[in-house]
């Protein structure tokens, strides 16, 4: 059994990793960092990624089989379908990186030779943007999620060349002009008077499935998980019990600080799909997957980092649901693939308990039966619920 790198002065590495200002989190003797910086500058977006630098044990994060089992989906899937992955800045090791977390769990191998994997700028192109051990880590998390649970789909990695949202988005744009399915976004940024505008010129592709995590600054929004137009992805603890299903979940929620993103949009419309009453505008999350640091995920990462790891946070959930989109196959032409899972609540894992805040109405921040804020419908019972 490996040993993950633990331990704060493994962490770091002088002038790979940029230190994190948020304040680290301890809880029940983990704890975790955050990989990116609270944005500096309005419509700048910060990674959701948490990783874990010391434990009280030393569990391994979960990997392919685990969330698979967890999520009733189908191994060795994803064959046909593109899954771009939209991260700021370069990180250099990150074929490399993936081929050892590829390897480790049995996986077949996705290399740039086998034309399975691409890397480009924000513009299609070569010119790829400066490298930065923070955002590498995402990078690294992304990866890894849609390996693990699609693992025959190929991979396009588009790198933006800063962390403003026209960079990201003009990303986006990129990656559906590639012909991406499916993408994944891992990052958001705080709401404002900017959001219409973006959300129509980056966000609004019919027939292409856009996963984005919901946040892990606990109850309230942010953007683009707030855009009618993606599947907003919350967040879970997950963990083994005696169930049927054998595995239990509630919602993600270390303090009132940080845990799963939800609640109701001040700038966006509300889908036609939604049908809850307690917000006017868009109302997040969709569906939800594991975000918890604590029952996080397996990732290996050498550009800012020093082997294995434990993540969390829902840059974790968002690209387990776009992989389990691309499972499911490529949406149809000028469908909405957000709007699948409400025709399809069933065929998901209906989360009931667990809190983010005190709220009202409560069930835009406490888990129901239904529908609920922090993990939208529910998590994956297999793929029925992101087919058209």
């Amino acid at each position: 059994m490996r040993t993950f790198a633990l331990t704060a002065a493994v962490l770091l590495t002088t002038l790979t990793a940029a230190t994190p200002t948020h304040a680290d989190t301890t809880h029940r003797g983990t704890r975790w960092v955050h990989n990116c910086a609270r944005p500096a500058h309005t419509d700048t977006a910060a990674c959701q990624a948490l990783r874990v630098v010391s434990a009280a044990t030393e569990r391994e994060g979960y990997g392919p089989a685990d969330l698979l089992a967890a999520y009733g989906l189908p191994a060795d899937g994803g064959e046909g379908t593109t899954v771009a992955i939209i991260d700021a800045y370069d990180n250099p090791n990150a074929e490399a990186d993936l081929g050892v977390y590829r390897a480790h769990y049995g996986l077949p191998a996705c290399t740039t030779d086998s034309g399975c994997f691409r890397k480009t700028d924000q513009r299609g192109g070569t010119r790829i943007p400066r490298a930065d051990g923070a955002w590498a880590g995402e990078t690294a998390l992304d990866l890894a999620m849609v390996s693990a649970i699609a693992p025959r789909a190929h991979l396009l990695l588009v790198e933006a060349d800063s962390a403003g949202i026209a960079d990201l988005g003009a990303a986006v744009n990129t990656a559906v002009a590639m012909g991406a399915k499916v993408v994944s976004i891992s990052w958001g940024a705080p709401e404002n008077g900017n959001a219409a505008s973006y959300d129509t010129r980056y966000f609004d592709h019919p027939g292409v499935a856009i996963a984005v995590a919901a946040g892990d600054g606990g109850y309230g929004v942010i953007f683009p998980a707030s855009s009618p137009h993606v599947t907003a992805v919350g967040g879970t603890s997950l963990r083994n019990d005696s169930s049927p299903r054998g595995w239990a979940e509630d919602v993600w929620s270390t303090s009132s600080t940080e845990g799963t993103g939800s609640g109701c949009s001040t700038k966006l419309t509300k889908p036609k799909w939604q049908a809850d009453t307690g917000c006017t505008r868009r109302t997040v999350a969709d569906v939800a997957a594991v975000a918890d640091p604590e029952t996080g995920v397996a990732v290996y990462q050498t550009y800012g980092g020093s082997g294995w790891y434990t993540y969390g946070g829902t840059s974790a959930a968002a690209p387990i649901i776009a992989a389990t989109y691309a499972l499911a196959g490529a949406p149809a032409v000028g469908s909405r693939p957000a709007s699948f899972p409400y025709a399809h609540p069933d065929a998901l894992n209906d989360v009931v308990s667990g809190s983010t805040a005190s709220c009202r109405p409560a069930y835009l921040c406490t888990a129901g039966p239904g529908y609920d804020g922090p993990t939208g419908l529910g998590t994956p019972n297999g793929v029925g619920a992101f087919q058209g």
